[in-house]
């Protein structure tokens, strides 16, 4: 039995956003997509909020869709756009950086049976090792709390 669609309303924190350098949420997927709740880096945390949708499949795995979700079953992430990705003309930086939706809690917790309403956060590092804006996959991810 497949359970219900139940909305999950999650929220990221970039610590440290580089300066001048614009992030925003990708809606959408490969050239067919649109950045979402655009905001310029400014040393400071930027803060996104966004909602998808969470459902048990037949097998009993969780599984997450809607329009800002990416990947496939089991490795779903959420994109966030950066520099030219997101629609910063004449940046020196075109990167995403995927979130994954994983990490949740800790393993035999049951999100579909969570009430409404819950918020979870995840903070990322927004800066690379080498100072530039962060891409590819989070690293150090340290998951998604309930606030």
């Amino acid at each position: 039995m497949i359970n219900p669609l139940v909305d999950l309303t999650l929220q990221i924190a970039f610590e440290a956003s580089p300066q001048g350098v614009l992030f925003g949420i990708q809606k959408g997927s490969g050239s067919h997509y649109e950045t979402i709740q655009p905001q310029i880096g400014n040393g400071k945390t930027l803060y996104f909020e966004c909602t998808i949708r969470m459902k048990k499949d037949q097998n009993g795995q969780i599984d997450f869709s809607g329009p800002i979700v990416q990947g496939s079953p089991g490795i779903r992430f959420i994109y966030i756009d950066i520099g030219t990705a997101a629609g910063q003309h004449g940046s020196e930086w075109s990167r995403r950086l995927k979130i994954p939706l994983s990490g949740y809690l800790h393993p035999g917790d049951d999100l579909t049976s969570l009430p409404g309403g819950i918020t979870f956060q995840a903070t990322i590092n927004a800066i690379g090792k080498d100072g530039s804006p962060a891409c590819g996959t989070v690293k150090n991810f340290k998951g998604w709390i309930i606030v």
